[in-house]
């Protein structure tokens, strides 16, 4: 079984979004022509209360993009995105989700942020995404989704934690850092994920 992970595709990552990722609507027309060729297709979603700690403005004197610490971990402060209930943590309206099965969503720890779909970033609490993955019978995962350096990458760390064969579709992917997705891909290649194209699936 193989299951397609929609990646935090939400209006506040898109172009004229809070935390925009540039190019970031360009994932949207591929996530949605990989989505037939899937078993499972789930999706993540950036849910946070409008006083998370991950927030510049909850740090006075603190600008937009320095770090501080939470939970004992090095954060850095963005500004108010993908905030619960508000048209910013919407899925694109452009993305098809009638083939979603389920929503993971993640970051509504007030104290602690969370990159991946899978648990926070001090891995202190599970969405149960891998239990429900395992539950469905899935051996590998394909990610797609914003950002490829953040959540996409700290996903795809948890997927080959939990002993899922992880793939990364660079193409249906865009990055805040073109030099942190380098990094982080090198990364990502070296704990066993790979780094595959849309072509691959779609050919």
């Amino acid at each position: 079984m193989k299951a397609l992970l929609l990646i935090d595709i939400q209006n506040d990552f898109i172009p004229g979004g809070a935390l925009a990722v540039p190019e970031g609507d360009a994932v949207v027309p591929l996530a949605n022509a990989l989505q037939p060729q899937f078993d499972l297709v789930v999706a993540t979603q950036d849910w946070h209360p409008s006083n998370h700690k991950s927030f510049a403005s909850q740090h006075e004197g603190k600008q937009v993009f320095e770090t501080t610490q939470l939970q004992g971990l090095e954060q850095v402060l963005w500004p108010d995105h993908c905030v619960q209930g508000t048209a910013g943590a919407e899925f694109s309206p452009e993305l098809e989700m009638s083939r979603v099965e389920a929503i993971f969503r993640k970051g509504t720890d007030l104290e602690i942020d969370s990159y991946s779909g899978f648990y926070d970033n001090g891995h202190l609490k599970s969405t149960a995404l891998a239990e429900y993955l395992r539950g469905k019978g899935v051996k590998e995962v394909y990610l797609v989704g914003l950002a490829a350096d953040f959540c996409v990458y700290f996903t795809a760390l948890d997927a080959l934690m939990e002993g899922f064969a992880t793939y990364f579709i660079e193409d249906a992917t865009r990055a805040i850092s073109a030099e942190g997705f380098e990094k982080a891909k090198a990364d990502m290649i070296r704990k066993g994920g790979q780094v595959i194209q849309s072509a691959q699936l779609l050919s």
